[in-house]
C-alpha cells in the first residue's frame, strides 16, 4: 500500500503578515537608529552661535516651566539689527502646553536707561538682554533664554518640517514690502512665502494684521510637524539651528522640547497679544511717533492669568 502524502497548505496571508511586521520593524529599527546617532552627535556639537554672542541674563531656569524671548531679526545689513517680532514662548514640560504672547514693538514702555520709548528700541539700544530687562520692568515677566531667529533660518525650517507647505487663506493681494506679490484665496505656502504672509503690514490693521498671522502661522506649523515621521529630522533641524539662529539655550534642552513637541500632540498653542483689546489707547508722541499708550496693570494681569490657566 503506498501511503497518501498529505501536503501542507502554505497560509499566504500570514506569511505576508510576517513579512509586513517585519518589514515595519525595520524601517522603524532604521529610524531609531539615525534619531540617536543624529542626537549624540547634536549632544556632542553645541549650537555654534551659542557661544556668549549676547549677553543675556535670564532668569534662573524653572523645572515646571520656561519662558522664552523670541526675536525675528531683520538685519539687513544695518547695525544695529531691527526686530520685527517680540513674543514670549511659554514652555510647560508637565502637561506639554505651549503658550505663545506676541508684544507690539510700538508700545510705549519704560526702558531702563533710556526713559520712555517704543519697546522695540530696547532691542537696538542694548540686544536681547535690555529688552529682557525692559519687559520685566514693565510686566513682572521671569525670561529664561533668548532665541533670536534670522528670517533666512525661518524660511528652511518650515520646509524642513512641512515640506508640503502650511495652508493659509489671504484676504487681498499682499505685496508692497515683501519682495513678491501673493494673491487672495486660499493657498498652501511653502517658506519664502510663508515669510513673505506673515511679514506684510501694510493694510488697514498694520501691526495688529502682522501679529495675527505670525500665531496663526506658528499655530499650524506646529499641528503639521506632529509626529513621529519628524522625529529622526531632529538632528538636521539642530544643524538649521546652529546656522541661523542666535540662542542661549543649551543643545540638550532643545533636543528635549523638541522631540516631546514633535511627538506630543497634546493641544493646541495658546496665544495672546500685549496689549489686549481695551487696553491701549493709539497716540502721537513729538518725538517718536505713533505708539500705543497702554494701561500697563490690566496688561501685567492679564499676561499673568493667561500663563496660570
Amino acid at each position: 500500500m503506498q501511503r497518501s502524502r498529505r501536503r501542507k497548505k502554505v497560509r499566504w496571508g500570514r506569511v505576508f503578515g510576517a513579512l509586513l511586521f517585519l518589514g515595519i520593524f525595520m524601517v522603524g529599527l532604521f529610524t531609531i537608529i539615525q534619531y540617536i546617532e543624529g542626537t549624540i552627535k547634536v549632544m556632542n556639537e553645541p549650537l555654534k552661535k551659542a557661544e556668549g554672542k549676547q549677553s543675556f541674563q535670564g532668569a534662573q531656569k524653572k523645572i515646571d516651566e520656561i519662558n522664552v524671548l523670541l526675536l525675528g531679526s531683520d538685519s539687513r545689513g544695518e547695525e544695529p539689527a531691527r526686530t520685527d517680532t517680540i513674543m514670549i514662548a511659554h514652555y510647560d514640560p508637565q502637561t506639554h502646553k505651549i503658550k505663545l504672547i506676541s508684544f507690539m514693538r510700538d508700545m510705549l514702555v519704560t526702558i531702563p536707561g533710556h526713559g520712555q520709548q517704543k519697546l522695540n528700541a530696547a532691542y537696538s539700544y542694548g540686544g536681547p538682554e535690555l529688552l529682557r530687562k525692559t519687559i520685566v520692568e514693565n510686566f513682572g515677566l521671569d525670561i529664561h533664554y533668548y532665541a533670536i531667529v534670522d528670517f533666512k533660518g525661518f524660511e528652511k525650517v518650515v520646509d524642513l518640517l512641512v515640506p508640503n507647505g502650511i495652508e493659509v487663506e489671504i484676504p487681498y493681494e499682499m505685496s508692497y514690502g515683501i519682495g513678491m506679490t501673493l494673491e487672495p484665496g486660499i493657498h498652501r505656502l511653502h517658506g519664502k512665502e510663508l515669510l513673505g504672509y506673515v511679514r506684510f503690514r501694510h493694510d488697514r490693521l498694520s501691526d495688529f494684521g502682522r501679529i495675527e498671522r505670525q500665531q496663526e502661522v506658528i499655530s499650524k506649523l506646529k499641528e503639521e510637524a506632529v509626529g513621529l515621521h519628524n522625529v529622526v529630522k531632529l538632528p538636521k533641524l539642530f544643524d538649521l539651528l546652529s546656522t541661523y539662529i542666535d540662542t542661549n539655550i543649551e543643545s540638550s534642552t532643545i533636543i528635549t522640547i523638541g522631540k516631546d513637541i514633535i511627538t506630543n500632540n497634546q493641544s493646541e498653542i495658546e496665544t495672546l497679544r500685549i496689549p489686549e483689546d481695551g487696553s491701549f489707547e493709539n497716540a502721537r508722541h513729538e518725538e517718536l511717533g505713533d505708539v500705543l499708550e497702554i494701561d500697563l496693570m490690566q496688561n501685567i494681569e492679564s499676561i499673568h492669568r493667561f500663563l496660570e490657566e
